[in-house]
């Protein structure tokens, strides 16, 4: 095992999660690095419903977060507090997840420990973004690229680029899942529906997670079976999605869902999952339903195809997902192509995996330094 290191872990909401991917791969990186004799602080906003200082032997730091005062602005703040607490402490790694709102503050990043990068998706290219904020995210992925003493990378599009773009090394480290293995079809009750005579999809309502596409291929195709959305619609392509599609009774908005066995029931239960995501690296709630037996048509993008390969179904448009959808058969006939899915997150998206990997980088990165 490697000698103690002192980590500090910035750039989430914090823990325990109860927002998302970052949150995630911050809980279970901390306590996984903890079991493995390191001590681990993470930065938790003083919003997070969480107040103690120190959770399941992970040290937590409460920064002050003016995000819902000050919207997004807030989370600048946020970060730079994060930071500024952060010079006043001796750790060995400082390890930032994602850029956006903290690789302006570079100059007060802190000198003493190594500065970690995880790089996300490519921000700047989300749709629901105006030209200025993608100016604005493009320059602050520079500054974390060119800054940072180690690059992370979740997946092998994103770490190409960072090479391609930078000239940047970087070290891929996935996100991980959890293998589902206790299905209760009494969860799918509440919703009225049948095992494996429904269709879903589980994505934020933003236009590059290609939802209108899906739907219109869904209804395109005349399946008759419900498809269920889920995900918060009060944002304004949510409530435009809910409007546009309300006469059309197969599709079913559920809104967000937070409870994860009946989320995992419902992936577990489908037919079919539908997973839209055109922008980003390896996204975890792909990796979730791979862990939950889903059967999957998948957005024929890089992203999506590394992690996937040949054990998924993929479209480019409405037509070819409609298509796609009249041709496939009862998910028991692909049984060797859900294997698949389910073993690569046994073998390769596990998190002990994830975490001997971040324990690895940080001690190469600490032995290049000298």
């Amino acid at each position: 095992m490697a000698k103690s290191l002192s980590i500090g872990i910035l750039g989430t909401r914090g823990i325990p999660n109860q927002y998302g991917g970052f949150e995630q791969c911050a809980e279970y990186l901390a306590l996984g690095l903890v079991q493995k004799g390191h001590k681990v602080w993470v930065y938790n906003s003083a919003n997070h419903e969480y107040k103690e200082a120190e959770w399941q032997g992970v040290n937590i730091i409460h920064c002050t977060d003016p995000e819902p005062k000050l919207g997004t602005f807030g989370q600048f703040i946020y970060d730079k507090n994060c930071i500024e607490d952060a010079r006043k402490r001796q750790f060995d790694i400082l390890l930032q997840l994602g850029y956006t709102s903290n690789s302006i503050w570079f100059f007060r990043w802190p000198k003493r420990p190594i500065n970690v990068v995880n790089m996300d998706g490519l921000e700047w290219k989300r749709s629901k973004y105006n030209k200025w904020v993608r100016t604005f995210l493009k320059y602050a992925e520079k500054l974390a690229a060119v800054h940072a003493d180690a690059l992370v990378a979740d997946s092998t599009g994103i770490q190409h680029y960072l090479l391609q773009t930078y000239r940047k090394q970087s070290y891929f480290i996935p996100y991980g899942a959890d293998v589902f293995s206790n299905p209760d079809v009494n969860c799918l009750a509440k919703y009225k529906l049948l095992p494996f005579q429904y269709t879903m999809l589980m994505a934020r309502m933003e236009p590059e997670n290609n939802i209108e596409m899906i739907i219109r291929g869904y209804i395109e195709s005349g399946s008759k079976v419900p498809l269920l959305v889920v995900g918060k619609t009060e944002n304004s392509f949510g409530t435009f999605l809910k409007n546009e599609f309300s006469d059309f009774k197969q599709i079913v908005f559920l809104g967000g869902i937070y409870n994860k066995e009946i989320i995992n029931n419902l992936r577990y239960y489908s037919w079919l999952y539908f997973h839209g995501h055109s922008v980003g690296g390896t996204n975890p709630s792909l990796l979730e339903a791979m862990a939950c037996n889903s059967l999957i048509l998948a957005h024929d993008n890089v992203f999506n195809k590394s992690v996937l390969e040949n054990d998924a179904f993929y479209f480019s448009n409405k037509d070819q997902l409609a298509e796609q959808i009249s041709q496939l058969q009862p998910k028991e006939n692909y049984v060797q192509l859900l294997q698949n899915n389910v073993q690569k997150i046994q073998q390769k998206y596990n998190w002990q995996t994830i975490v001997d990997a971040y324990e690895n980088v940080f001690v190469e990165t600490l032995n290049k330094q000298g």
